[in-house]
């Protein structure tokens, strides 16, 4: 079950989400309505471009604010955390066994192969 913390994030995230799906779709529909209005009454002159460029700016902001950067995902803190996570789960892995400590199959000075350091980390920790 979740906690009401998580539940409450969750909740203002899908509000926000919700938000920016209301804004873009007045976003599409105000400035159909100004394109056929512009070439139905100065089809010489395209003015309608100008709202259309302008809103548009606000409506990239609103999108990074809800949604972030793509690819800049790093600055998050659900990256933070999904990086902890994965730090946690490298370093449990390290971590001996208690019936491996008592009786190692390998002696202590012999070096780590590749493969049992690759074996250590996720395919996405490669680049």
């Amino acid at each position: 079950m979740h906690t009401e913390e998580e539940f409450l994030r969750a909740k203002k995230r899908v509000k926000a989400k919700k938000s920016f799906y209301q804004h873009l779709m007045s976003y599409a529909i105000v400035n159909l309505f100004l394109l056929v209005l512009n070439l139905l009454t100065s089809p010489g002159t395209l003015w309608f471009v100008y709202p259309l460029l302008g809103w548009g700016v606000g409506l990239a902001f609103h999108y990074v604010e809800v949604f972030g950067i793509p690819g800049f995902d790093i600055l998050s803190k659900e990256w933070e955390e999904k990086e902890l996570e994965r730090e946690l789960r490298q370093f449990r892995q390290q971590m001996p066994s208690p019936k491996s400590a008592k009786h190692p199959s390998t002696p202590k000075d012999k070096g780590l192969e590749l493969k049992e350091l690759r074996d250590n980390y996720d395919e996405s920790d490669f680049v």
